[in-house]
């Protein structure tokens, strides 16, 4: 490792899953296989620095969710043979994946909580393995903010009876949860819904909060939930005091309850294919479009008001979903992918 990159925390990790999400069967590309994306994760390095780890998304054709032991060691041998480590994992809690709407009838809410079930087993088959020494199972509401819309009441108190039998469940495996906010899921959409669905659940010991960079973004500007936009309307991006000031607010509200990270860009537009839809776009690290300075932005997430550390997540992920597979096919695209990791861990890491 080069002696101008002295910090080994948080680890930096690479998601798989941009190889499967929005890809396949029904969608505009296939998906690309475990296998080619932990062998483009592996083969990035910049300045001698390499990504520690991938997260996974557990459901085929990377991860069966109902996959044996013997396969997830053999899935497990994979990675740990490319010198990566598994971080946090999604949980397949959608309908087209097995699972069901954490709003819906009883039924629904039953496939959604076996899911969680499902993927917490796996984690910490992982986790006592030795392959996955940190990291959440990410889950979501399931289902769409227009249901939100039409009962906010009943809908807020639906996903958090259903999150808080989800913070059991992981309680009995040992793991904790971390809540996506992204715009596309109901009583995620906006920061408000998201703190309201936080609080309402209360158990801070075992479901937190992911943030990523180009989701939320889209709290800022309010898109599923104009009346809870930060910025103000028709703004200006070159207006950085502005938008510092609204970046600042979000992140005061949602980093007491961060506990996974994804680092990102974003263009403020939305992109959506196959099961995802019309969710924040993410942009290559240099896109032209990108509204955000990556540095600076993680560090409101990684530092409190007094600009300490806070060390509560020990990896950080770039989230590239839905990046087109000529994109990703591509080696430089994941060196400056790392490159951009290490200057945020440079800028806001730590060694131990």
């Amino acid at each position: 490792m080069s002696g101008e990159h002295k910090n080994t925390f948080p680890k930096l990790h690479n998601a798989a899953w941009p190889g499967v999400v929005g890809k396949g069967p029904g969608a505009e590309e296939p998906a690309i296989d475990l296998d080619t994306m932990l062998d483009l994760t592996a083969a990035a390095e910049v300045d001698g620095v390499k990504f520690d780890g991938v997260d996974i998304f557990l459901f085929a054709p990377h991860v069966d969710i109902d996959a044996s032991d013997d396969e997830l060691k053999r899935i497990a041998d994979k990675i740990a043979a490319r010198g990566l480590k598994v971080g946090s994992v999604v949980a397949p809690i959608w309908g087209p994946t097995g699972g069901g709407s954490a709003l819906g009838d009883a039924a629904e809410r039953k496939k959604f909580i076996e899911q969680v079930r499902k993927g917490c087993r796996i984690a910490k088959f992982w986790r006592e393995m030795g392959l996955r020494p940190y990291g959440a199972v990410r889950i979501d509401s399931s289902c769409g903010p227009d249901v939100w819309y039409a009962d906010p009441a009943g809908g807020l108190k639906k996903i958090v009876e259903t999150f808080k039998e989800a913070c059991r469940v992981a309680e009995d495996f040992g793991e904790k949860l971390a809540a996506e906010g992204e715009v596309c899921w109901a009583g995620m959409h906006s920061c408000r819904t998201m703190l309201a669905t936080l609080e309402g659940v209360n158990r801070p010991d075992i479901l937190g909060f992911q943030a990523d960079m180009a989701h939320t973004t889209h709290y800022l500007i309010g898109t599923n939930a104009p009346e809870d936009r930060i910025l103000p309307e028709n703004f200006d991006w070159s207006d950085t005091a502005t938008f510092e000031q609204a970046y600042k607010k979000m992140t005061d509200a949602l980093r007491p309850w961060t506990i996974d990270f994804h680092v990102a860009q974003s263009d403020a537009t939305v992109k959506g294919s196959g099961s995802h839809d019309k969710t924040g776009r993410h942009c290559l690290p240099d896109d032209p479009n990108g509204k955000l300075n990556i540095v600076r932005e993680a560090g409101y997430w990684m530092r409190d008001g007094q600009g300490q550390l806070t060390k509560k997540f020990r990896h950080i992920c770039w989230d590239g979903c839905m990046f087109p597979n000529a994109t990703m096919m591509k080696p430089e695209t994941w060196n400056s992918i790392l490159a951009t990791m290490i200057a945020v861990r440079d800028k806001h890491g730590w060694t131990e």
